[in-house]
């Protein structure tokens, strides 16, 4: 079986790891790793493929842009000529973007089997630009994966035939498990001296936070007045030209590198974020988590785990984060099928 697996940002990356690592024992498959974006592309520091265990893509479509709408055009051009040379059995998508869709469209134009890896994420915002990227491609796959009970109920509801969907779990926890006994110390917990169990991790990305900076300081400032005398070690993106606010409990870094990362999140007193994957790493590392959103994809991390919704609410933040503090949080247990044999249940289906 030829099989072509489409990543479209870094984060995809971590969650096709446990995929590509499954297809190497499998001799009788032949799989390429395609990256919609550039050889160069900053965002993928040399060491990630090490970390993860995983080769460079094989094919770089060189697309780079900052208009959704050019990325999709760019997309399908280039993935279209990728499968004139590369012919495919399946293509696997990840996630959300518009490079997902752009080769989910390409794929079902050329009658090739699609599966969408984390299919049946919702945020029930049609305005959001991702909101409508899932709602196509899982409306155009023949393999729905979803990560939970909750994801499978909202494809049926939408429609979508159940015989395409297959509720996997979590693969993003396969990876978690791989890399349990790897992660490594950073030399910045040394250079702040940070103990383990005694520090915060914040984490901000997203574009509507990052663009109210009214907003952004009064969150900040919450957090340090809130967060008694507990360092907070802050990635925040773009960080330079957005915060002016600083405390002498807030230290703003630039990424670390992927067992770097892991390992300071999970060893954290608590996690503050706006990604719903630190949320989900924080609920399988039993963390207390705040994550700076009104919803989440992975509605288990709250129902099940560890995490607890706040918005863009600074109020609401500052009494989250003092709760963090007092040790006042509910105990978190793992959702069903985060059991690290995610990738193993897709093969599986993929060979039926």
């Amino acid at each position: 079986m030829n099989i072509c697996i489409v990543c479209g940002a870094r984060p995809n990356f971590i969650k096709v790891a446990p995929l590509l690592r499954a297809l190497k024992d499998r001799d009788f498959h032949h799989c390429q790793l395609v990256y919609a974006g550039c050889e160069d592309d900053p965002t993928l520091e040399a060491s990630l493929f090490d970390d993860l265990q995983i080769s460079r893509p094989d094919v770089f479509l060189g697309v780079d842009s900052q208009s959704l709408n050019e990325i999709t055009g760019r997309v399908m051009g280039a993935f279209d000529q990728y499968l004139d040379k590369h012919p495919a059995d399946v293509v696997i998508v990840v996630d959300d973007l518009a490079s997902t869709m752009a080769a989910a469209i390409v794929t079902k134009k050329r009658g090739i089997r699609l599966a969408h890896l984390v299919a049946g994420t919702r945020s029930f915002d049609i305005t959001m630009p991702k909101e409508v990227n899932r709602l196509v491609i899982d409306g155009l796959s023949d393999l729905l994966f979803t990560a939970g009970i909750s994801s499978s109920s909202r494809t049926n509801t939408e429609g979508v035939s159940q015989n395409k969907v297959y509720m996997v779990g979590n693969i993003l926890i396969d990876n978690l498990r791989f890399c349990h006994n790897r992660w490594k110390r950073p030399a910045l917990m040394d250079e702040l001296q940070l103990e383990e169990g005694k520090y915060f991790v914040l984490t901000i990305n997203r574009k509507a936070l990052l663009n109210d900076k009214e907003n952004l300081e009064r969150m900040l400032k919450v957090i340090s007045e809130n967060a008694s005398e507990v360092p907070v070690v802050a990635f925040i993106r773009h960080n330079s030209s957005l915060i002016t606010y600083h405390s002498s409990l807030i230290t703003y870094h630039s990424s670390l590198p992927y067992l770097e990362f892991g390992y300071l999140t999970a060893n954290a007193q608590g996690v503050i974020t706006d990604s719903g994957n630190v949320a989900e790493e924080a609920t399988f590392n039993h963390v207390p988590c705040i994550t700076l959103n009104s919803y989440t994809e992975h509605i288990e991390t709250v129902k099940v785990g560890t995490n607890v919704l706040v918005g863009a609410d600074a109020e609401l933040l500052g009494n989250q984060v003092a709760e963090m503090v007092a040790g006042n949080w509910k105990h978190g247990d793992l959702p069903d099928r985060w059991d690290g044999r995610t990738a193993e249940r897709i093969l599986q289906i993929l060979e039926t």
